[in-house]
């Protein structure tokens, strides 16, 4: 195939290009290189650990609790340098993705070898298709119905817009990747216990080490804690679980029973939105919101995505759901996305009403 040759875009109406063609238009836009990421990696672990020295000298409380929430954010952007490594998308080679991701993954407390089956077998093997994409598949009445009161008030607690970060911690974090279970993540390896005492050993020095310098210091053990370390878990689960809700939640998102119409649909394109954001807020986060472009081709490396993602929609005009971001339409999405009508597929909120397109 020539991929030198410029396409046209497609025009409306026409049948969306086999995956192959569309990732073809992307290929110069796969390069990788390994001196632009260990230089993220390095910057990121800097703030990071400049943030938790903030925390211990400043002061004030309310000071250490805002450098505390920061700290939470830098965890953020690392954890995507590692989520990049996972894809082996972030350098050329394997074996330093492989560390490189695993150290990364570290201040999140993220088990990297069970991320990597999880996110890159389950989520982007099949993106949206129910009962096989487990994070943030929504329930259908029935099964709504069928859970217990206190399940049904977690599901609406979960939904609200208000606790996405409540959810990847308990369905995500806990239930599927701490130290996971056979029956939840489908396979039991080694390596994914050895990944877990990583990052549990990681923890544990973490809370070592501002316990030894709270005594050092003279300050309080409970408040270095939970400034520099319980606040900056939270603000993480929080911004990791309102990312993914993002990315796949949307009115005009289908998700999918039948493996067979879902492969229809061209799911790489179809079960993605790119959140646009202003001040080139996109940038801070790595472009991990440029996110039609990651599931067309994994390969491209977070610092080339924006290239990729203008690439595509140059391309498929009208076929990839560009959204910009507002709090209203976040909590307008939340309030119409609850649960999903497979039959008539559309979204529905929990009274069964269906949610306008």
């Amino acid at each position: 195939m020539d991929h030198s040759a410029s396409p046209s875009p497609l025009p409306p109406g026409a049948p969306l290009p086999h995956r192959k063609t569309i990732r073809s238009w992307l290929i110069p836009l796969s390069q990788r290189n390994t001196w632009r990421p260990l230089l993220l990696l390095t910057l990121d672990y800097g703030f990071w650990l400049a943030l938790l020295w903030a925390v211990v000298s400043a002061q004030a409380v309310w000071l250490k609790a805002l450098c505390g929430l920061a700290t939470g954010f830098v965890m953020g952007r690392l954890f995507i340098i590692g989520h990049d490594a996972c894809h082996q998308s972030l350098t050329p080679h394997r074996r330093l993705n492989r560390w490189l991701g695993r150290i990364a993954f570290l201040p999140t407390l993220t088990p990297y070898s069970v991320w990597d089956v999880g996110h890159n077998l389950v989520h982007h093997g099949f993106t949206n298709l129910k009962g096989v994409d487990f994070v943030w598949a929504p329930l259908t009445a029935a099964e709504y119905q069928a859970l217990s009161p206190r399940a049904r008030f977690m599901q609406r607690l979960y939904r609200s817009g208000w606790a996405p970060g409540l959810y990847y911690m308990i369905e995500i974090w806990w239930h599927r990747m701490f130290f996971p279970r056979a029956s939840s993540i489908g396979a039991s390896r080694p390596i994914f216990t050895w990944d877990s005492l990583l990052v549990s050993a990681f923890g544990l020095v973490w809370l070592g080490t501002l316990a030894v310098v709270a005594s050092a210091t003279q300050q309080s053990v409970w408040v270095l804690w939970c400034c520099g370390f319980v606040l900056p878990m939270l603000f993480w689960f929080a911004m990791i679980g309102f990312v993914v809700y993002v990315h796949h939640t949307h009115t005009r998102i289908s998700w999918h029973q039948d493996k067979a119409t879902w492969s229809k649909a061209q799911p790489f394109v179809s079960t993605t939105v790119h959140l646009t954001f202003p001040l080139k807020i996109g940038a801070v986060l790595h472009h991990i919101m440029e996110h039609t472009a990651h599931h067309v081709d994994m390969s491209i490396p977070l610092y080339r995505l924006e290239a990729a993602q203008e690439r595509l929609e140059e391309l498929l005009p009208q076929r990839i759901v560009v959204q910009k971001f507002s709090w209203a339409w976040y909590f307008q999405t939340a309030r119409a996305c609850k649960l999903y009508d497979f039959n008539l597929n559309r979204w529905t909120d929990f009274a069964e009403h269906p949610t306008p397109c």
